[in-house]
């Protein structure tokens, strides 16, 4: 059975979480598996939009506190795993955001903790209504610091604090107005809304949403000066692509565009 299942269907790869019986938490094999999932589909030239989803009860449930628990009897106490672990956890979340390709988060049952964390770190994210949301590491003693870095990036200040200092669940109604999550189906419809989404993505040019998506998160670090510059430049170079200039030609002359990729 694979920790993470890769479904391809035309140029969306949908990435599938799969150890339903331990809540998809990430594991030390389930962040190897995924990062390298991630990394495949980034040299994979035929797919353009990617889906991650999880079977069984729930998304994510975070990190694997059994496995967490057992790191404690190094004779450092687990300070070097605990390290490693977090470090790995970090550069899984920086590949998502570096991937070309747009990823989409397709959330139901439980996010938790890290788990929360992928879905903040998606580029978007549908739910399942009802779907419960939180970063409650706080509960346990552990305050959900990794976690906080994607959740604050997200979503205002105030509202991350709240539910990192309570540990409290936020349904899906408010994941959307705090802009956790773009929106909420019922959950029969929740796979079909998520590959629509994709599919649509995936239809774009494909030069252009990852330039796109490259300088969305470099342009969203720096001052508003010096990010109007760099997306000038970014923009210059999307402009002499000579799909781009078919793009614009066949919109000009009302016809479908004839793209290369």
């Amino acid at each position: 059975m694979a920790i993470v299942e890769r479904h391809d269907t035309g140029a969306v790869a949908r990435l599938v979480l799969n150890t339903p019986e331990k809540l998809n938490a990430l594991s030390d094999a389930m962040l190897a598996d995924l990062h390298d999932s991630f990394d495949r589909i980034a040299a994979d030239d035929s797919i353009r939009a990617v889906i991650l989803a999880g079977n069984g009860k729930a998304f994510c449930a975070g990190h694997d506190l059994k496995e967490m628990q057992a790191g404690r009897a190094a004779p450092d106490g687990g300070a070097e795993y605990f390290a490693d672990l977090f470090a790995r956890c970090g550069a899984l979340m920086a590949r998502i955001q570096s991937l070309p390709q747009p990823v989409i988060a397709e959330v139901s049952g439980i996010a938790t903790a890290a788990g929360c964390q992928l879905v903040a770190t998606c580029d978007m994210a549908i739910a399942a209504k009802g779907t419960r949301f939180g970063v409650n590491g706080v509960n346990i003693g552990l305050f959900c610091s990794t976690p906080m870095v994607a959740l604050t990036r997200n979503v205002p200040r105030k509202q991350a604090f709240e539910m990192l200092s309570t540990g409290a669940f936020i349904l899906t109604d408010r994941a959307i107005e705090i802009g956790l999550i773009n929106r909420a189906v019922p959950a029969e419809e929740l796979e079909e809304a998520t590959m629509e989404l994709a599919q649509t993505v995936a239809s774009k040019l494909k030069a252009a949403v990852k330039i796109g998506k490259e300088a969305f998160y470099t342009q969203a670090a720096m001052p508003t000066a010096e990010a109007y510059a760099y997306a000038g430049a970014v923009m210059v170079e999307n402009m002499l692509d000579t799909d781009t200039n078919e793009g614009i030609q066949a919109f000009l002359e009302k016809r479908s565009p004839d793209w290369r990729q």
